[in-house]
């Protein structure tokens, strides 16, 4: 049987990392593209990389010619919501225009699907609120171009709107950045009465809920998604169940082989979890699907996660997951 050969953006980037390790491992042939070259090996032997600027139409072209993908896995993206407000073009530039010429460059191949990663703080167009920033504007256009491209030109598309993915690896996220904390203060600890005392990490807010779900669990959705997703769907990804920020340190903090400074912010009562699993600022969409529909469910537990994540802080592997 012929391999499936898989195209991943955002290859160097958190989910991009760990869903070339997963298909890599699983016997498809990957490209892992890039828009700069890693300054180490990041990829298991036998992983093509592809350097593209996806915001070079031609580029693009170009690429999906030579690979010749059967699938496009499409993580490559901005996610800040202040860096969206200092260059709110560079968003629509990267998220929108860069999606919709990956979605022309496939027309060349109309029986390759693509899964494009949406983002649970997309709003609903109409609302009297508008937009909360450029970031969500972003990726609320990225999927309607989305889905107009696939029923437009007949296209395999597919969306998927995960919800805060954890786990080890190069992260940015609250739970790594918990972690990191974590690390340091153990570091000045054992570094005596010379070592730099770590700075007080403060929670904006102790009480705020988020649905967390490690993203190796992600990945295998996305790979289900791929194989059996009904064209023109929106899955949702999450772990249906919300947690405080609040436990979700103190969780981590029982890791901790040293004090950790910490101010714990405003002790104010959080909302209830809502019965959809919809993470705080999003829009609610009746129009969607959950991943859990095709079969997948998660696996690996919040404590696993957390666990890893203060380890792979600890290990020093500097963006590599082995």
């Amino acid at each position: 049987m012929k391999a499936r050969r898989l195209l991943i953006t955002g290859a160097a980037g958190f989910t991009g990392a760990h869903a070339v390790h997963y298909f890599h491992a699983a016997g498809a042939e990957v490209t892992a593209v890039v828009r700069r070259p890693p300054a180490a090996l990041i990829w298991p032997e036998g992983v093509k990389q592809q350097v593209c600027d996806l915001s070079d139409r031609s580029a693009v072209a170009a690429m999906i010619a030579e690979a010749e993908p059967d699938e496009v896995l499409h993580l490559a993206g901005r996610n800040s919501v202040p860096e969206s407000w200092r260059d709110p073009l560079l968003y629509m530039e990267t998220n929108v225009m860069a999606t919709l010429y990956l979605l022309e460059a496939l027309r060349a191949r109309p029986a390759g699907r693509i899964l494009v990663a949406g983002s649970r703080l997309k709003y609903r167009p109409g609302t009297a609120a508008g937009p909360p920033h450029p970031y969500s504007l972003s990726k609320t256009l990225e999927e309607l171009v989305s889905l107009a491209w696939g029923t437009l030109f007949k296209q395999p598309v597919l969306l998927a709107e995960p919800c805060n993915l954890i786990g080890p690896g190069p992260s940015t996220g609250f739970c790594t950045l918990v972690a990191q904390h974590i690390v340091r203060s153990e570091t000045a600890a054992a570094g005596g009465a010379d070592a730099d005392a770590p700075q007080v990490f403060r929670l904006s807010s102790r009480q705020a809920l988020r649905d967390f779900l490690d993203v190796r669990d992600a990945v295998r959705a996305y790979d289900y998604i791929l194989r059996s997703g009904a064209e023109g769907t929106v899955y949702r990804i999450d772990s249906g169940t919300q947690r405080t920020l609040g436990d979700i340190s103190v969780k981590l903090l029982a890791h901790a082989k040293a004090p950790v400074p910490m101010d714990w912010g405003p002790d104010v009562p959080g909302q209830a979890p809502d019965p959809a699993g919809a993470a705080e600022g999003e829009a609610p969409d009746e129009a969607v699907e959950n991943a859990a529909a095709l079969g997948w469910k998660p696996e690996i537990s919040l404590e696993r996660s957390l666990k890893e994540i203060v380890d792979y802080c600890r290990s020093g592997r500097e963006g590599r997951l082995s």
